[in-house]
């Protein structure tokens, strides 16, 4: 059975408190967790997709699924509601799990995604969720402030992840989310506030678990799409091999 890394006891404060002086070796295997402490070392994190070379669309073999879910349990509301992108009537559904100081899910995120977004989303062609799957405080306090940015989950999203080597593994963790956050228009008041939210923590730790438990995401980024599972992060190419046929 899958648990959380960090266990039930950690507290709002600690949450808040422990951004201050997290070092950068606690992060080192932040894309990946074997749900068992005792074996952790054991798991290697996903790794980004080979970039594609420059050829012809053929040559871009098509990444192999390595499982199935029933969608209609994946897509059934969970402890967070959904933070959805595109239609709902879109032909193709690409779940993400992700963590925040995952650096493979940052590269998905900045060099793939853009182009997901423009080809799929925005066309009507598929929809994308992201759910939050956090290894460590720094990643769930990236998600707390995501979910408390609103309708700016998104944009919240992008800008954590494009300034992740700026907050992630830092000497103080805390006030350089602050000063991102302030640009999103936190202030210290409303920074702390969200970072002292018990509920948002629970809700957010148990959309991680229900990932782990339900759909054995072990490690970041993980997809759904249309029920077929891919770990690790993939070129836009490699996505379009997977998506395409769907259509």
């Amino acid at each position: 059975m899958s648990r959380s890394p960090f266990g039930p006891s950690l507290s709002r404060r600690n949450v808040l408190s422990s951004l201050a002086a997290i070092p950068a070796v606690a992060l080192l295997a932040a894309c990946s967790d074997s749900g068992e402490e005792a074996k952790a070392a054991d798991v290697k994190p996903a790794n980004p997709a080979t970039p594609a070379k420059p050829a012809t669309p053929t040559a871009v073999q098509v990444p192999e699924a390595q499982g199935t879910v029933d969608m209609a349990e994946l897509l059934k509301p969970g402890a967070l509601p959904d933070k959805q992108l595109g239609k709902d009537d879109a032909k193709v559904t690409i779940v993400e799990y992700a963590s925040m100081t995952c650096p493979h899910c940052a590269h998905f995120a900045e060099t793939t995604f853009p182009d997901l977004k423009t080809k799929y989303i925005d066309t009507g062609k598929a929809r994308y969720i992201l759910r939050e799957f956090p290894f460590d405080p720094s990643a769930e306090a990236g998600f707390m402030l995501a979910r408390c940015a609103k309708d700016n989950y998104f944009p919240m999203v992008d800008v954590l992840f494009k300034q992740q080597a700026n907050w992630v593994g830092v000497s103080n963790t805390k006030d350089a989310l602050l000063q991102i956050s302030k640009l999103a228009g936190f202030t210290q008041e409303s920074f702390e506030a969200c970072l002292t939210d018990q509920k948002l923590l629970d809700d957010v730790r148990s959309v991680q678990k229900r990932g782990a438990n339900e759909f054995k995401v072990d490690s970041t980024p993980t997809f759904f799409i249309n029920g077929k599972t891919y770990k690790g992060a993939m070129s836009i190419e490699e996505m379009s091999a997977i998506i395409d046929p769907l259509l």
